[in-house]
């Protein structure tokens, strides 16, 4: 799995000449864990927001994602990783001192779902933002139903090092400005993970098989699959049935065609499938009846709608759309969004796959990556289903620059790029952790029997459990670990500092509101 000296990619051996390795362990990371709010017998709760976790509007690391009942938990970004998961860890002891009988469900897909109204839409209070925030959830209803809204995963934020890019910068004899170079490497990186991203979902894809009930609204969808027993389906092979077709992505944007290639081509695309009308949605109404059944009926309301396994990100001022924030001040950070939640760990991730990501994104972003031409998004996207739906099936071809590969040769040599910068990540460190990282789940390439899908399907066939009761009961054994913890005083004093304070922000902006959210949204739609 070594390389030698001259077989480095020129950024890296740049680095390495300059003696600046240091730096490659520099980058931030960051968390956002969705988590499904379940009762004791594993439905969907139909309980508002616990009061006690403060607003779900306002709070910086505890709100809502689609539904009510859909937490998630957001850490500040750390260098160490160890205290991105420490901070994760302790998002989690807190919430627990306020679910009472509830728990969290432990996987990415949902159970107890009695139909698609058994999903309650999240509610953000009085405000213009608020109900604006409301009624964008609103419109993915009537859109994708909300029983795929329920969906819950674990998304990556990381940020190249800071002082690695005056480096690069330097080294590229690029007569661009720093932060056009910041923008266009962020962007390379993008286009190589969407080339070997479907490695993520084979090797930490955790979502093999599906509650019949999660197929209420939708039964046609059924005979899509295998019978597991007589209340669970499956994919023998799936590793990441959340990242199919059924799951994460959207049939209804197939026809996209995001720009890639550069920051301006991105915005310019993503903004015109947000002005442009779509007869399906059209039919629907926006305004019906003096209520709001979605922001417009273009092919996307807003960003966010646009389903993607990875976004550039900047921090969008109040008010201000990502797209004006991305092309006001370029790339901040990247948000990988293809992981799910890891049933076997209570804060659904383990550190050695955090540091995997880590090596695997700064491997993106240091080896050449070409533009992206015509016909290779559905190439990227084939193989993304490909994996999802049955990546642990032997011998599973992959289509690489239009030719046939193996999915293990394939994954092997993206382990083999890895491994200098593991090394370099572990400089100075005595037990190895990206190395330690890698080693494992080269290991998980080479053994199917190994990866959480099949570790799933292997404890359900085991216990002889459907989903729904493995997914619970595994769900209250985390509760049980959290419970018998006591969070430290000082953390428990500021996040109830944190919930109350969120509390008077949403006061204060409910407040001050004066526009109609008519002209609420009239005036959000129309900056430039």
């Amino acid at each position: 799995m070594s390389q030698t000296h001259n077989t480095l990619p020129p950024r890296l051996q740049a680095i390495i000449d300059q003696r600046q390795q240091h730096l490659l362990k520099q980058g931030l990371k960051g968390l956002e864990k969705e988590s499904l709010r379940i009762t004791a017998n594993g439905d969907i709760a139909q309980t508002p927001h616990p009061v006690g976790l403060g607003s779900a509007l306002t709070h910086p690391s505890i709100t809502t994602d689609y539904s009510e009942s859909l937490l998630e938990f957001i850490t500040p970004p750390f260098a160490d990783i160890k205290e991105t998961l420490g901070h994760m860890h302790q998002i989690h002891q807190y919430v627990y001192t306020h679910l009472g009988d509830e728990m969290l469900l432990g996987t990415s897909m949902p159970c107890g779902l009695h139909d698609d109204l058994s999903v309650p839409i999240a509610d953000y209070g009085s405000s213009n933002i608020g109900k604006m925030k409301h009624a964008y959830r609103v419109g993915l209803w009537h859109r994708y139903g909300r029983t795929m809204q329920a969906i819950a995963g674990i998304h990556y934020n990381y940020s190249v090092p800071d002082g690695l890019w005056p480096l690069l910068h330097r080294l590229s004899g690029r007569y661009i400005d720093l932060n056009s170079f910041i923008s266009e490497a962020y962007f390379g990186l993008i286009r190589n993970f969407q080339r070997q991203g479907w490695l993520i979902l084979y090797l930490f894809g955790a979502s093999p098989a599906i509650c019949k009930t999660f197929f209420n609204s939708r039964p046609q969808l059924l005979d899509e699959f295998e019978e597991f027993d007589p209340h669970t389906v499956y994919h023998p092979y799936a590793t990441s049935l959340r990242m199919s077709d059924i799951g994460y992505k959207s049939k209804n944007q197939a026809g996209l065609r995001i720009d890639y290639n550069s920051l301006q081509g991105y915005v310019d695309s993503l903004s015109a499938a947000i002005n442009t009308p779509y007869p399906e949605y059209e039919a629907i109404g926006v305004k019906v009846d003096g209520e709001y059944r979605q922001l417009n009926a273009n092919l996307l309301q807003i960003e966010n709608e646009f389903y993607s396994t990875m976004r550039p990100k900047q921090i969008a001022q109040s008010g201000e759309k990502p797209t004006l924030a991305l092309k006001r001040r370029g790339v901040l950070y990247v948000e990988m969004r293809s992981l799910d939640l890891n049933i076997f760990n209570p804060i659904g991730i383990e550190e050695s796959t955090a540091r995997f990501i880590e090596a695997f994104l700064l491997t993106c972003l240091l080896h050449d990556s070409p533009a992206q031409e015509a016909g290779e998004f559905a190439i990227n996207n084939s193989n993304q289903l490909l994996v999802a739906n049955q990546g642990r099936k032997p011998g599973l071809m992959l289509n690489r620059d239009g030719e046939a590969v193996s999915l293990q040769d394939w994954a092997s040599q993206i382990l083999a790029h890895m491994q200098p910068i593991c090394a370099l990540l572990d400089q100075e460190s005595i037990d190895k952790p990206y190395q330690m990282a890698l080693e494992q789940q080269l290991l998980v390439v080479k053994n199917p029997s190994l990866t959480p899908s099949a570790r799933v399907l292997a404890c359900m066939q085991a216990n002889t459990q459907e989903f729904g009761c493995f997914a619970t009961q595994t769900s209250a054994l985390h509760k049980q670990y959290f419970n018998a913890q006591c969070l430290p005083g000082v953390a428990r004093q500021k996040f109830t500092q944190m919930a109350e304070t969120s509390i008077r922000k949403q006061q204060a902006i409910e407040a001050s509101d004066t526009l109609s959210f008519d002209d609420f949204l009239s005036n959000y739609f129309s900056q430039t």
